[in-house]
């Protein structure tokens, strides 16, 4: 029997649930029963009717889920799978901005941890915070930990005042201008799409800047188009390929891959089913002010 066949079974048998991000690798995205981006993913953890859920995915999001439901044991197969923009940013750094801009509304995204989150007015994901930052009556906005999807929000709302943390990610930060016009002239009549998390210099080169999510959305409605330059985490590539086989979908010139998402083995996974390794606890003082945000979000994206 081969390990995936192993981990189909075994799931089946324990009833525990897979769910798993689109970055991660091939192999648990094939064994996983929900894929998705964090937003999708959010939602997905509320409507679950099975106790036990294994989350493969980076630790933030995790922690996200375990917060949504306190009630379920979720296992996350590497805990040290973290996110290096999460690092980036601490609870006493959005005191600080808070302090320095006290009318301002705190929207965290959700790549942070569950302390920074229970600072945070209001969560938020690529896929979400057009449509959140659209309806809050606030002019002022703290936007945290990442400063290119920030400008990417602060650009479709002109009117608002943005505050940035200086956060980022590095899969996706470092992305230059000749990463995707290398790959253009080999393929000129390929659409690029890119992700928000990417650098503002790159984004007059896409046709579209969005989420994962808004990635396969954009596939969906533009048939005619048979090729797609693909600027965000490898993972989605091979997500992209699954979903529309009769497409083509290049990588840009450089490597985009996460480190921590790709932690996540079929290994781990087949372990974490036998042994239930390793629950994942947060703190109740601490779950309860980042829920309020978490929710929030997902009441505003209704």
């Amino acid at each position: 029997m081969s390990i995936k066949e192993e981990i189909l079974k075994l799931k089946k048998e324990k009833d525990i649930v897979i769910v798993a991000h689109n970055y991660q690798p091939p192999i648990v995205q094939d064994v996983a029963d929900f894929l998705g981006d964090s937003l999708a993913l959010a939602r997905q953890i509320t409507q679950i009717p099975q106790k036990k859920i294994i989350f493969a995915g980076v630790r933030f999001m995790a922690e996200t889920a375990k917060i949504l439901a306190p009630e379920k044991t979720i296992l996350h197969p590497v805990p040290s799978a973290g996110c290096g923009m999460a690092w980036m940013i601490e609870p006493e750094d959005v005191r600080r901005l808070k302090a320095q801009h006290p009318d301002a509304l705190v929207a965290c995204y959700i790549n942070t941890t569950a302390a920074v989150k229970a600072e945070c007015d209001v969560v938020v994901t690529s896929a979400s915070a057009l449509k959140i930052i659209e309806k809050v009556d606030t002019k002022k906005i703290i936007f945290l930990p990442d400063k290119n999807l920030g400008r990417w929000v602060a650009n479709h709302f002109p009117d608002k005042e943005f505050i940035f943390y200086d956060g980022f990610c590095y899969v996706h930060n470092y992305l230059k201008p000749e990463d995707i016009l290398d790959v253009k002239k080999e393929h000129p009549e390929a659409h690029v799409m890119v992700h928000a998390e990417t650098p503002p210099e790159v984004w007059e080169y896409a046709d579209i800047v969005t989420s994962t999510s808004g990635m396969i959305r954009y596939v969906e409605e533009h048939p005619e188009v048979k090729e797609f330059i693909v600027g965000t985490e490898v993972g989605m590539i091979y997500r992209l390929k699954t979903l529309f086989p009769d497409k083509d979908f290049y990588a840009v010139k450089r490597p985009m891959v996460c480190r921590n998402m790709k932690a996540i083995t079929a290994e781990d996974i087949l372990r974490s089913l036998k042994e239930e390794t390793y629950p994942v606890h947060v703190p109740e003082h601490i779950a309860q002010r980042a829920r309020a945000g978490i929710e929030k979000m997902l009441e505003l994206t209704r």
